[in-house]
């Protein structure tokens, strides 16, 4: 019985999205949709768990004495053909004592952050809990973004990824949506920003391979981004031409 319950966690680590549709499968390159991506991502996590686990531990200690409230900051996500799925995240914002309306859209200039948090922004530290929902199945750790439900549209037809393509050319988000007037940042989102990552995100799916995995690994992991690609992405916000 044992060693049928060993079977059958591992094969739920190795379980692969194998059931698209023909028309959305056109859409994904070989090693977008292949097997073999899935393994090349349980083999990393496994394989940095010695050195990460200890990062984990240090840094969930810091949250906890540096502010009230959880180490980990959960929330819904949409995943992979539009399934939810739950995001683990470090907490960088205080916990509110009451559930106040927040802004999804998070800018320098309209969240609070603990004592810690922008390190833990700056350096991505709190993004490494993500590496359970890497062994869960739900990401991978090179995709598209996860979205929020109410920011989601179209139908993602792979894993959301920890890191890739668009999430390292938005890097710097927060601080460039500082520079949008608060009364135009939502829809300065929803009209640029959404369409240049949905495109990025298109992109990736249509084009990855092993190759270009392991350089986005690599560019995340050694901060190997700057600001030039999202400034000449991003056009001026205009009043008169962010649409109501």
């Amino acid at each position: 019985m044992g060693g049928t319950l060993g079977s059958g966690f591992l094969a739920s680590l190795l379980q692969v999205d194998s059931t698209y549709p023909s028309g959305l499968r056109q859409n994904l390159s070989r090693w977008t949709q292949s097997h073999s991506k899935r393994i090349f991502d349980i083999a990393c996590v496994l394989c940095c768990l010695p050195l990460a686990l200890p990062i984990l531990i240090a840094t969930a200690i810091a949250i906890r004495l540096t502010s009230p409230g959880p180490a980990l900051f959960r929330q819904r996500r949409v995943g992979c053909h539009h399934r939810a799925f739950t995001i683990y995240k470090f907490r960088t914002m205080p916990v509110p004592e009451e559930k106040a309306l927040r802004s999804p859209l998070t800018t320098t200039a309209n969240q609070t952050f603990t004592s810690i948090g922008p390190f833990l922004r700056r350096w991505k530290l709190d993004e490494l809990p993500q590496i359970l929902n890497v062994l869960l199945g739900d990401m991978s750790l090179v995709g598209p973004r996860p979205k929020l439900p109410r920011l989601h549209s179209g139908n993602l037809i792979c894993r959301p990824g920890i890191t890739g393509r668009a999430t390292l050319v938005f890097a710097r988000e927060e601080a460039a949506l500082s520079a949008i007037p608060s009364s135009q940042v939502d829809l300065y989102y929803r009209d640029v920003v959404r369409p240049l990552k949905q495109q990025l995100d298109d992109t990736y799916m249509a084009c990855a391979t092993f190759a270009s995995d392991l350089d986005l690994i690599f560019r995340s992991l050694f901060r190997r981004w700057d600001d030039s690609e999202v400034r000449a992405l991003l056009p001026e916000p205009d009043p008169e031409s962010v649409s109501a």
